[in-house]
């Protein structure tokens, strides 16, 4: 099969892969429908996590079962199917408290790659959610986008409390920090400030249910949330980049007593204790339980009461990968969609 591979920052390859098989009784082998680029796979691609040499890519997907294990009961041949970026047995203490992201026996799937025709999903029946039928073409790109950065930007608003009538700020517009936009919306939140200096991703956020654009960011930004709340700051706050200056921007731009829901994947984050304790607001976070919220999401999808997968303002054949990832790093596109 032809899978994207990365040698080095910025070497992006598409090459021959094996074909995946069933190596656990628990797996399920599919053939993927849509897969795509994430905000995430940019690090490596920057070269600011390490790459130990060439590395398959890919952790989004939807696609039909080709084969499964002889311990997989709930999904079937020929079924149409959404997972998660990590891969859980859905029935272990920690899952069933809903957080199947870190599940006792959780396995990561992108160390498997799914930016490929084909893909070994591990624990296919904790994993998989598949759709009453087969969906048309039109929804294929906003079911992928339920494998993480909606499932993701959903979690974010409930780690951070969004409630009907409650103020919400955004940090990040990339796709989670939209969807985040799109979750508070759904979720009831009545006044909704998207972080963007970008006119497409103020457009979108618009479009998902944000009633005010902030193009300032840092200490800057949060005085802005603070005078559009009366000097409290937001309710809720969604972080969606995983930075310093991003974690701190979250945490100040909310209210004594409020929530920080905080997604982006951190990396040199390091939170000052004294003015932490002072701030006296929550926060709950980390890799998203996208596998609790798939059958709703999925529903909300197939009635076509939101439609996430216009974060997808690039389409590319898996070949052009490369472009794909390029188009992103260089902001050009949002989030590219590779079709196999």
């Amino acid at each position: 099969m032809r899978g994207v591979v990365l040698h080095r920052p910025g070497d992006i390859r598409v090459e021959d892969r094996p074909d995946p098989t069933i190596k656990q009784p628990t797996d399920a082998v599919i053939r993927l429908a849509a897969t795509c680029v994430c905000g995430s796979d940019l690090w490596p691609y920057r070269g600011i996590e390490e790459v130990a040499g060439p590395a398959p890519m890919g952790h989004e997907y939807v696609g039909i079962v080709e084969e499964v294990g002889s311990d997989v009961w709930n999904v079937k041949p020929g079924q149409f199917v959404i997972g998660s970026f990590f891969a859980s047995d859905n029935s272990c203490e920690i899952c069933r408290a809903g957080y199947q992201s870190r599940c006792v026996h959780a396995e990561l799937v992108g160390a498997i790659g799914t930016q490929a025709e084909y893909a070994r999903i591990p624990l296919a029946d904790g994993t998989l959610v598949p759709t009453p039928e087969l969906p048309s073409d039109d929804l294929v790109p906003s079911l992928l986008a339920a494998s993480d950065v909606l499932g993701t930007g959903w979690f974010a608003a409930v780690a951070a409390d969004v409630r009907p009538g409650k103020t919400v700020a955004v940090v990040g517009d990339g796709a989670v920090g939209l969807l985040g936009v799109l979750a508070a919306k759904q979720l009831g939140a009545e006044r909704i400030f998207a972080f963007s200096r970008h006119e497409p991703r103020q457009s979108l956020a618009r479009e998902f249910g944000a009633t005010d654009i902030i193009t300032t960011r840092g200490d800057e930004g949060v005085a802005e949330v603070k005078e559009l709340t009366n000097g409290l700051g937001a309710h809720s706050v969604i972080e969606a980049v995983g930075t310093q200056e991003s974690m701190m921007q979250a945490i100040r731009a909310t209210r004594p007593g409020g929530h920080v829901g905080y997604v982006g994947v951190s990396h040199g984050v390091e939170l000052p204790g004294e003015e932490l304790f002072f701030s006296a607001v929550h926060l709950h976070g980390g890799p998203a339980p996208v596998r609790r919220f798939l059958p709703e999401l999925i529903e909300l999808i197939r009635n076509r009461q939101i439609d996430p997968g216009k974060v997808f303002d690039l389409t590319l054949p898996l070949e052009q990968a490369a472009e794909g990832y390029r188009a992103m790093d260089e902001r050009r596109a949002i989030k590219t969609l590779l079709r196999p």
